[in-house]
């Protein structure tokens, strides 16, 4: 995860807090929301922020942590996981992917994530960092737009579903349309609760699947495309494209795949946020207009 590229939405120095796992959801098969207690402390966040976790805190980490900070010759850092929740719930929820590991793909074995996902941590306690992060509706969202485009892949769907679920909440009058990316049906993640969403407030969600990997997309339904996101679609779904504000989180090109497309003197392979900035700038969409966080 990184820094977004939005509004400031508070100057306030994080805290640290003591919280509780109230209980983990398994979403999908390498991806939990994990539901944090923070007992008699009423959080103040805005949707769309995340919080840090330090990896050094959990004593089954040590000798991998170790291992990996040998390598790289600098201390682990802490992990940002963006909020799944929206301030009105009861419990703050982060869903984490389980990152994967392949074998000149990717530079190093993750740490902190299977732990997270996989550890069983219902009833832990553990710390957290929180909260932060610009990747926030504007306060006068509803004078400067009445229409907000989410457009995510994978577990970049988190912050986009916090965002969504407060803006009806709070009853804004914006339209939201809501592009999300995957692979299959069954990677997609908050889908039911997405579905109700669009159901119950047809008339300012619109939800709308690219999956890469099905063979018949059409058997779920019409707002279902196949492949990838590509530009034709975003000139449908976006007609307003002189006053609407685009939401887009997903994986871009990481440091590592810079450093080794320096090495082999190859271009690096645009990945999701790349080649929807590129389509988003072709159909002449100013960037003051683009809200994006990235992972990777």
């Amino acid at each position: 995860m990184s820094a977004a590229e939005a509004s400031p939405s508070r100057s306030r120095k994080p805290v640290e807090y003591e919280v509780t796992v109230d209980h983990v959801r398994m979403d999908t098969h390498d991806t939990a929301t994990l539901f944090l207690d923070f007992g008699d402390v009423r959080p103040d966040y805005k949707a769309g922020q995340f919080i840090n976790i330090d990896p050094h805190q959990f004593p089954a980490l040590g000798r991998l942590s170790a291992y990996l900070q040998e390598q790289k010759g600098r201390k682990e850092p802490q992990r940002s996981y963006s909020l799944a929740s929206a301030p009105h719930e009861r419990h703050v929820a982060i869903t984490v992917k389980d990152e994967e590991f392949i074998p000149g793909l990717t530079r190093y074995p993750p740490l902190l994530s299977p732990f997270l996902v996989h550890g069983r941590l219902t009833g832990a306690r553990l710390k957290v960092l929180g909260f932060m992060g610009p990747y926030v509706l504007p306060d006068d969202v509803e004078t400067r737009t009445g229409h907000v485009v989410h457009l995510v892949a994978g577990s970049g769907a988190v912050p986009n579903f916090a965002i969504l679920k407060d803006a009806l909440h709070r009853g804004l009058k914006t339209r939201h349309t809501v592009l999300m990316s995957n692979k299959t049906w069954s990677d997609i993640l908050y889908r039911d609760e997405l579905e109700a969403l669009a159901r119950r407030h047809a008339d300012r969600v619109r939800l709308v699947h690219t999956l890469t990997r099905e063979l018949d997309e059409s058997r779920f339904g019409g707002d279902v495309r196949k492949g990838r996101v590509h530009q034709a679609l975003l000139e449908e779904l976006i007609p307003d494209r002189d006053t609407c504000l685009v939401y887009a989180c997903g994986p871009a090109i990481t440091p590592w795949d810079r450093r080794k497309a320096l090495e082999t003197r190859t271009p690096a392979t645009p990945r999701f946020m790349e080649t929807v900035l590129g389509h988003l700038h072709a159909l002449g969409i100013d960037d003051k207009r683009i809200r994006r966080e990235t992972y990777g």
